[in-house]
C-alpha cells in the first residue's frame, strides 16, 4: 500500500473545501448588508444576541433530529481532552432557545424579539452560494404562539432583501400543523410512500423509516414526481391551526406581499411546526427560483432543550452568501467604515517621527487615509495613491515637520497649497 503523500514545508497551506476568506471589497459589503439588516430590525423591534459557534453536541441533535441532512452527515463535531462532546453551530436557532432557557427570559414580558449575525458550519457539498462556513442572519420571536409574530418576521425579512437590493420577491409557504392534527397526516403519507415504494430512491426510503415529512423536500427527480400525488398538509390541519395559517395569509395580503401555497415546503429541520415559509428570487443565470431566507415557527423546540413548558416561537433566516455574491445586490458600504480619499506621504526620518502624530489629528476629525508610511520615496508612495484612485495627498516632508504643517495635493489637477497643522482639519472640511 502507497502512504499517503506528506506535505512537505515547501507547500503552502490552503484554506479549506467550501471555506474562504472574505477580504477587501467583498468583507465590506458583507459588514454593509449586516449593518442594512440589524437598522430594518431595530425599527421593527428586535434586539441583538449573539451565541456561541461551539455549543453541546446534544443542543443541536436534540433539536435538529434524526432524519435531516444535517444531524446525520453534515455537522461537524469534536470532542474534547475532557471528553465532552461538542458541534459547531450548523443553524441558529437551537442555540438562541438554549440561550433563552438557560438565562430564565421566560420571566420577561413575551415575547421576545432577537436578531442575530454570524457565521454556522456543515459539511455539505459546496455549490454557488454555499459553502461549508456560511453567514445568516436571523430574526426571531419567542413566546408568542400569535399569528401576527409570523408576519413579523416574515415582513421584516423581506423589507431586509428589498431594501438590500432584491426585486420581484416571493414567499412560499405552507403548514404542517401541530402535535394535535400532524400525527394523521404522517399516517396518511407514510402510507402513500409505502404504496409507492418501488419508486423511492434509496436516500428517500431510508427517511421513510426516520423523518417522513423531509421526503416531501427531497431534490430526487422521481421523488419529486411521486410528491405531486402526496397528500395534502393543509386537508388535515385542526381548526386552531387552519385559524393560524388563514391569520398569517391575510397579514401578507395586508401587507402586499405575494405569497404561493407549497405543499411540499416542510424545511429541512425537523423542529419546525404549524408555518414554514421560504422567501424566493429568480436566479438570472438559471431562471429558476431559489430561496434566500427561510424559516418557521417552532413551538415545541424549547421542550427538545430541556424546558418543562413549550415556548411558542418562530424565526426566518437569510443567507447572506447568496446575497452578497448575487447580481442584483446593492453592494452595500458600511457606514462605520469610510472609505479613504487622502492618501498620507512622509518624507525623511523628522517627518517620519511626527507622522503618526498627524494621522491621529485626521482619526480625531474623522478623516480616513490610507498610507504607506513604511516607504521612504515620494515617487513610489504618490505611485500608490494614483494606483488607489485617491483624489487627494497630503506630504509631509522635512521642512513641513519643522514647520507644523503639510502640502496638501489635488491628485486630479496637480495644484497644492500649504497648510498649516492647526488649520488641517477645517480646511479638509470646506474642500468642494
Amino acid at each position: 500500500m502507497n502512504n499517503p503523500k506528506k506535505k512537505t514545508n515547501k507547500e503552502p497551506f490552503l484554506s479549506l473545501k467550501g471555506m474562504r476568506d472574505i477580504i477587501d471589497e467583498e468583507y465590506y459589503q458583507f459588514q454593509g448588508f449586516f449593518e442594512k439588516a440589524q437598522e430594518v430590525s431595530v425599527y421593527y423591534g428586535f434586539k441583538p444576541i449573539d451565541t456561541p459557534i461551539v455549543e453541546q453536541e446534544g443542543v443541536f441533535t436534540s433539536s435538529i433530529g434524526e432524519g435531516t441532512d444535517i444531524i446525520d452527515k453534515e455537522m461537524y463535531t469534536l470532542k474534547t481532552k475532557g471528553g465532552d462532546h461538542l458541534a459547531l453551530r450548523p443553524e441558529h436557532t437551537a442555540g438562541l432557545m438554549r440561550s433563552y432557557i438557560e438565562h430564565g427570559m421566560q420571566s420577561l414580558p413575551q415575547p421576545l424579539l432577537f436578531y442575530s449575525y454570524g457565521p454556522s458550519f456543515r459539511h455539505d457539498n459546496p455549490q454557488k452560494g454555499r459553502y461549508r462556513q456560511f453567514y445568516q442572519f436571523d430574526i426571531d420571536s419567542l413566546g408568542s404562539e400569535k399569528s401576527i409574530m409570523d408576519a413579523l418576521v416574515i415582513k421584516t425579512a423581506w423589507t431586509i432583501l428589498e431594501e438590500a437590493g432584491a426585486k420581484k420577491l416571493s414567499v412560499d409557504i405552507n403548514s404542517i400543523g401541530d402535535k394535535e392534527c400532524r400525527a394523521s397526516y404522517i399516517r396518511e403519507l407514510v402510507s402513500y410512500y409505502k404504496k409507492n415504494i418501488q419508486f423511492l430512491p434509496a436516500i428517500d426510503h431510508e427517511r421513510l423509516k426516520t423523518n417522513p415529512l423531509r421526503i416531501l423536500d427531497s431534490k430526487e427527480e422521481r421523488t419529486i414526481e411521486l410528491n405531486k400525488n402526496a397528500p395534502d398538509s393543509l386537508s388535515h390541519l385542526c381548526a386552531d391551526c387552519q385559524k393560524h395559517f388563514k391569520e398569517v395569509l391575510e397579514y401578507l395580503e395586508k401587507m402586499e406581499i405575494p405569497y404561493n401555497i407549497n405543499k411540499c415546503l416542510v424545511r429541512g429541520l425537523s423542529y419546525y411546526t404549524r408555518t414554514v415559509v421560504e422567501i424566493m428570487i429568480e436566479d438570472k443565470e438559471t431562471g429558476k427560483m431559489i430561496t434566500i431566507a427561510g424559516g418557521g415557527r417552532y413551538d415545541y423546540l424549547a421542550k427538545q432543550l430541556g424546558s418543562k413548558k413549550d415556548i411558542p416561537s418562530v424565526g426566518i433566516s437569510i443567507g447572506v452568501d447568496r446575497v452578497v455574491e448575487a447580481p442584483w445586490f446593492a453592494k452595500l458600504s458600511p457606514r462605520i467604515i469610510k472609505k479613504p480619499k487622502i492618501y498620507f506621504i512622509q518624507l525623511g526620518f523628522d517627518a517620519k517621527l511626527k507622522s503618526l502624530n498627524v494621522i491621529e489629528i485626521l482619526r480625531k476629525g474623522k478623516i480616513p487615509i490610507a498610507q504607506s508610511i513604511s516607504k521612504d520615496n515620494l515617487g513610489a508612495q504618490l505611485a500608490v495613491a494614483e494606483k488607489l484612485g485617491m483624489h487627494y495627498a497630503i506630504i509631509f516632508g522635512q521642512k513641513e515637520a519643522m514647520e507644523d504643517s503639510v502640502i496638501f495635493r489635488d491628485m486630479t489637477n496637480r495644484s497644492q497649497d500649504t497648510v498649516k497643522l492647526s488649520n488641517l482639519l477645517d480646511y479638509i472640511k470646506n474642500l468642494k
